[in-house]
């Protein structure tokens, strides 16, 4: 069985992630071939492992019959072209709700805890005391209550915050959520929310879905985070919301376009907090990749269902 881990591992991670598979699987054999003999190997493959799949490789992969993606989302993966071809497509979906989390609630303590008038007075050697808040005494919305949203709602109720969301099966709520809404009930979400958490995917339902109208929904003090997809936000409407202060502020770790242009009037506003699309990121990310595939590879030899299988 030919396993091929393509060049198309972000950051440089391909070696490191074969090492981490061979570690614990010494028997599954894996080929990692430079982008100029990518298309002579994976015509033999069955299975690849990938950042992402251009289409002249899977054109070329003609004996393929499974895809293993190295992300939780798969915006860039063509769904239509694996299913035609009945090429089974999982993510590595979960690996990422420890960071990401953590990530979103460093951003909540940032606004809450008013870290960004401190530096500010840092900056000027001003000695001026402050009455920071409390997260218990705020709503946290969160819009997706997946794996990310369900860990970001274990650590916000840790410190006492009341938790809602939307999940698309709202039957199938995460205990630490006080209520959960369908799709539907985006509205009523972001009325209510101090705090509002965007952690779903991008599809062409969520695409924009946070635009002028649902800003306009929100409290004027209430901050938005974005750990989702830039698309999920109007950015211009944000912007605009941001310079009639119609919004508390935003914390921003993916943009419509990355990296954010120099232009942007995001980067100069102290009401708003950028990272640059590494809340994901933590030094396991590529043990627990190898140990998704790894789990998922037996499944696949076994005949049976595949983990975080979308496609």
């Amino acid at each position: 069985m030919t396993i091929v881990v393509t060049p198309y591992v972000f950051g440089g991670g391909g070696p490191i992630l074969l090492e981490e598979i061979r570690h614990r699987r010494s028997d599954i054999d894996l080929v990692h071939p430079d982008e100029d003999d990518l298309l002579e190997v994976v015509a033999e493959a069955e299975i690849v492992v990938t950042g992402r799949l251009p289409e002249e490789v899977l054109a070329a992969a003609d004996d393929l019959r499974w895809v293993q993606a190295l992300s939780a989302g798969t915006d860039a993966y063509d769904h239509d072209a694996l299913d035609a071809r009945d090429v089974a497509l999982t993510t590595v979906s979960g690996i990422h709700a420890k960071p990401i989390a953590q990530q979103v609630l460093g951003y909540l303590l940032h606004f809450e805890r008013r870290f960004d008038r401190a530096i500010a007075q840092q900056r000027r050697k001003t000695w001026e005391r402050y009455t920071g808040g409390e997260l218990g005494d705020h709503t946290v919305g969160i819009v997706g209550l997946g794996a990310i949203g369900s860990q970001i709602a274990d650590y916000c109720t840790a410190f006492d915050a009341r938790v809602i969301g939307t999940k698309r099966d709202p039957t199938d709520a995460p205990a630490a959520v006080d209520a959960v809404y369908g799709p539907d009930g985006l509205e009523t979400v972001l009325a209510e929310s101090d705090y509002l958490v965007l952690a779903c995917p991008l599809t062409e339902e969520t695409r924009g879905l946070i635009d002028a109208e649902a800003l306009a929904t929100l409290a004027d003090d209430a901050v938005l985070v974005n750990i989702a997809r830039g698309e999920v936000v109007d950015q211009e409407a944000l912007v605009d919301a941001l310079e009639a202060d119609e919004l508390g502020g935003a914390a921003l770790d993916v943009f419509e376009e990355e990296p954010l242009p120099e232009a942007s009037p995001l980067w100069d506003r102290d009401d708003v907090l950028v990272t640059p699309h590494m809340a994901g990121s933590t030094p396991h990310y590529w043990e627990r990749c190898a140990d998704v595939f790894v789990r998922n590879y037996d499944r696949f030899r076994d005949g049976e269902a595949l983990e975080n299988r979308v496609v």
